[in-house]
């Protein structure tokens, strides 16, 4: 299986930041993340991965009690980690809403050569923040999507502006580049005018490994045309299935192939020798946290139309009959919206199940991850996993120390790195130029 780690560039993970064991520096100690992510490595973790958006909270509460910023850019974040590690995957978030599809090409092309091959492009159309960028505020769900369609055949496009081998450089005879290895891309769109060509040279992996987290309509059609390496939220295996299922055969009818697509769903789990002490670090961490904040946010970030920060612990989620469409995050709400309904929980249920932002939690031994791991794994469900750490450093060491030993014990797991790039450790393909094709 494959395994991925989730980071969000903040200085803290799950939100606990208030535990006397928690990194509280990371967004601006970068000798943290070089630490996390050197570890991972060790344990052979596929890649890691940040998530990120363009705007910041600014109503008082927010910015008192929530470590919701500052957090790295992580482009500049994974040049960093690139030069302090070796084989590990390094996966960025960078906004089709709020980009130009050159600056973008040309990051990702450079970082591929600086990594030697390691890393992707995890595209997000943004679930906010176009007051930072000339607008009124964030662009419509469908044109983000429509927009982020034509912004990565730009991307790709310009990442095919010279083949392999375009650049000569013969000091004997003063010929630099083949000007016939040369493609200009000349796009005329409805979103971009971008001439060509891109000043960078082609990316080792031929294009990075293009990865994305989308699950409302819009986003399963983007993942299924570009996607390879997928970010879910699946609460369980059914849902978890019927989504593998879905994407899949969407990407074989555009002629595709389904084993060229990795789905990941997100799992944060809570590890203890036994059970009863990993239910006791749950606690702690729960202890930890602020609950009207993890409420507010849920409330903010789903569109719920009601106020659970203000609401008796014991009390019932009393959700409204009618919920209009969020216009920032579709798949996020309508997961906790089909949840509440279904389980008609109390809104302490619901701060302790979804104090993983929407994710799975699992709280228990290593055997008992790995068991689940191994169920969702064979039978369909999912072809690995991005953890979702519950605390660094301890949620992370405990996952690396414990769990990844158990999976490689049963097979589920490398106990070495059988290549180098990215795409060698997916499993996939080099990408070949569109424009030079091979001889």
């Amino acid at each position: 299986m494959k395994l991925g780690a989730y980071f969000t560039g903040s200085g803290v993970q799950g939100d606990s930041w208030r535990h006397p064991l928690a990194d509280v520096d990371a967004a601006w100690n970068f000798e943290r993340y070089k630490r996390y992510a050197q570890t991972l490595e060790r344990a052979c973790f596929d890649a890691l991965f940040f998530y990120d958006n363009v705007f910041a909270a600014t109503d008082a509460k927010t910015v008192e009690r929530s470590p919701q910023a500052p957090r790295w850019e992580p482009i500049v974040l994974l040049s960093a980690l690139a030069m302090v590690t070796e084989r590990i995957g390094l996966v960025g978030s960078v906004s089709t809403s709020y980009s130009e599809p050159y600056n973008v090409a040309r990051q990702f092309a450079a970082l591929d050569h600086l990594s030697g091959g390691r890393v992707g492009w995890n595209v997000v159309t943004s679930t906010g923040g176009g007051e930072n960028f000339n607008l009124p505020g964030h662009r419509d769900h469908a044109e983000r999507y429509e927009r982020a369609h034509e912004f990565v055949d730009v991307v790709t496009g310009l990442w095919d502006s010279w083949a392999d081998d375009a650049f000569v450089a013969d000091k004997a005879t003063g010929r630099w580049a083949d000007p016939a290895k040369l493609h200009v891309l000349n796009h005329q769109g409805k979103h971009f005018q971008v001439k060509g060509p891109l000043n960078a040279a082609r990316p080792l992996q031929g294009w990075p490994v293009i990865s994305q987290a989308g699950a409302s309509e819009d986003g399963k059609g983007l993942a299924a045309r570009i996607g390879e390496m997928l970010y879910t939220a699946a609460q369980d295996i059914d849902e978890a299935r019927a989504f593998y299922a879905d994407v899949k055969a969407r990407a074989a009818g555009l002629g595709r192939a389904p084993e060229h697509i990795h789905i990941l769903p997100g799992v944060m789990p809570v590890i203890g020798r036994t059970q009863a002490e990993a239910d006791d670090k749950w606690a702690a961490l729960l202890e930890t946290r602020d609950a009207e904040m993890v409420l507010r946010a849920l409330s903010n970030y789903a569109s719920l139309g009601l106020d659970l920060a203000g609401l008796p612990l014991t009390a019932k989620v009393p959700l409204p009959e009618h919920i209009p469409i969020t216009n920032s995050h579709q798949s996020r709400q309508k997961l906790l919206v089909d949840w509440i309904r279904k389980e008609q929980p109390t809104v302490q249920q619901l701060y302790t199940r979804w104090s993983a932002g929407g994710h799975r939690m699992l709280v228990g031994t290593a055997q008992s991850i790995a068991d689940d791991f191994e169920h969702w794994f064979s039978t369909g469900a999912a072809d690995g996993f991005n953890i979702m750490f519950s605390s660094t450093p301890q949620g992370l060491d405990d996952f690396v120390e414990q769990v990844v030993p158990e999976l490689q014990r049963r097979g589920l797991f490398r106990t070495a790195y059988e290549g180098r790039t990215l795409r060698e450790h997916l499993g996939l393909p080099r990408v070949a130029n569109r424009n030079f094709p091979a001889r």
